[in-house]
């Protein structure tokens, strides 16, 4: 749209630039929007991604150094949770938590490593992680040892607008996310917080680690937090849950195993290895039939991260298409064959 033309540094009825009337009341309408969506105190919707909105937090609080604690990106966590690629596990001294063997999280394991090791901030969220989370139990665990809690709900974030997954708002300090993926909004990010930090995380967003914000995306995640406030968006995301755990049940009976033996959200992990195929090569097979997958490393996965023993797959864009439990059972069926 003609927004991308609009240069606005600063906040709304704090620009560095004139004429910015209008894109203050597009960017104060998205701020109001996703704190009524989730429930938060307060806002920040200028960050460009999911990964900018972590870094944004990270910058905020943290000093180079400090300890902090995530889970294992091996264990179904994110690259910006401490990964030794990544800057933040670079910039700072990570202790990684993990899963259990019913591959649940180790709450247990992860309170005596907060214990030993008192991090400065906890990192709750996950990339590939069927799951509920306990946010509410991490909460606890933070504050017994003076950490902050951030929750990124990146993955969830549509199923917690619509009130099918636990919403970490209330439990943490921060939560980030992305607006697109289940949120189905425009690519960009979001840092919501207690009102206490709101001053801190501004700051750190600009001038800290970024200039100008796309003026553009932040009118599109507008809409789509007022798409997310209607309730045919929480019948939509009821469906979303709903055709996982069919695909799942489906895969199942099939023989395939679902990596913690269900899904509680909108994805899951497939793990291969019992048909000696890699994630890579069903991720080519599956493309052949028209079925777009990802390889994905399962916990404790012998293979390397570029070929993988697992395959993540998700069902809100087939629940976009119209699909229900019916066609869910379908496509688990024609995943089976393909593999």
């Amino acid at each position: 749209s003609q927004l991308t033309n609009k240069y606005a540094e600063g906040y709304p009825g704090k620009r560095y630039y004139g004429g910015c009337e209008y894109v203050d009341v597009v960017e104060q309408l998205a701020i109001d929007r996703v704190k009524q969506l989730f429930g938060a105190e307060a806002a920040n919707v200028q960050p460009n991604s999911g990964s900018q909105a972590n870094q944004g937090v990270f910058f905020a609080m943290l000093k180079p150094g400090d300890t902090i604690m995530g889970l294992s990106l091996a264990h179904g966590g994110h690259l910006t949770h401490g990964s030794p690629v990544n800057m933040s596990g670079k910039w700072f001294n990570v202790v990684s938590y993990g899963l259990n063997e019913n591959e649940d999280i180790d709450y247990d394991a992860a309170e005596k490593l907060a214990n030993e090791h008192k991090p400065k901030l906890i990192v709750a969220g996950a990339s590939a992680f069927a799951l509920k989370i306990d946010f509410e139990r991490l909460a606890k665990i933070a504050k017994s040892v003076g950490a902050y809690l951030m929750v990124d709900m990146a993955h969830y974030a549509g199923l917690i607008a619509a009130g099918v997954y636990p919403n970490p708002v209330p439990h943490a300090d921060f939560v980030t996310t992305t607006t697109h993926k289940s949120l189905r909004g425009p690519r960009g990010g979001v840092i919501l917080m207690k009102a206490e930090y709101e001053k801190q995380i501004n700051s750190a967003i600009f001038p800290g680690i970024q200039g100008g914000p796309l003026m553009h995306v932040i009118a599109a995640k507008a809409v789509a937090f007022k798409e997310a406030l209607s309730p045919e968006f929480k019948a939509y995301q009821a469906k979303v849950v709903e055709n996982a755990r069919v695909l799942a049940e489906t895969l199942v009976k099939r023989g395939l195993r679902i990596v913690s033996g269900r899904t509680e959200s909108h994805v899951m992990l497939v793990d291969l290895r019992a048909k000696h195929i890699t994630g890579k090569a069903a991720e080519a097979a599956l493309g052949a039939a028209h079925i777009t997958v990802n390889k994905n490393a399962i916990p404790n996965d012998p293979e390397k991260p570029f070929v993988t023993s697992g395959i993540r797959l998700g069902s809100p864009a087939m629940t976009t298409r119209g699909f229900g439990p019916a066609e869910a059972e379908t496509v688990g069926n024609l995943i089976a064959d393909v593999l």
